[in-house]
């Protein structure tokens, strides 16, 4: 567990480093070391369990003891709950960077492989940029103004 903890927690600084400042709301399974991760890591964000993951157990010692956790995006009104209350968004991208690898099934190098995963997320991130975004730009903004007047 202290690996994971440790991995994650360089995962986040260098995120960090690369410019993110802010995080709301994190959504993930309900490992112990990642959520304790998550909450040293982001201070004030809001933890959010995977419904996909949640509803994937069935056990109802599990229910009882995730619902409240399950449930934190109702805090986010002003967006769509379907688009964050569960990792399916990362799981689909994930899943499209394989599918593209596997295409090309052998890389001549390290280079290449990151060149073809880098001009993906390249694509990917115009998608959020234009007006294909997932989530709208201006509930964000919303959202932030209200966190700062709460503050």
């Amino acid at each position: 567990m202290i690996w994971l903890m440790s991995s994650v927690t360089d995962h986040f600084n260098r995120l960090k480093e690369r410019g993110l400042k802010e995080v709301w709301l994190a959504v993930s399974d309900a490992q112990k070391g990642l959520t304790l991760t998550i909450q040293k890591s982001f201070t004030g964000c809001s933890w959010q369990r995977c419904k996909v993951h949640l509803m994937r157990n069935k056990a109802i010692d599990v229910l009882e003891e995730g619902l409240e956790d399950s449930l934190q995006y109702y805090s986010f009104t002003g967006i769509d709950h379907r688009k964050i209350s569960s990792t399916n968004v990362l799981e689909r991208l994930n899943k499209e960077i394989r599918r593209r690898t596997k295409v090309v099934g052998i890389f001549p190098s390290l280079d290449s492989y990151i060149r073809l995963v880098s001009c993906y997320m390249i694509e990917y991130a115009e998608d959020w940029e234009s007006g294909r975004t997932y989530i709208n730009k201006n509930i964000i903004q919303d959202i932030l103004e209200h966190r700062k007047r709460a503050a």
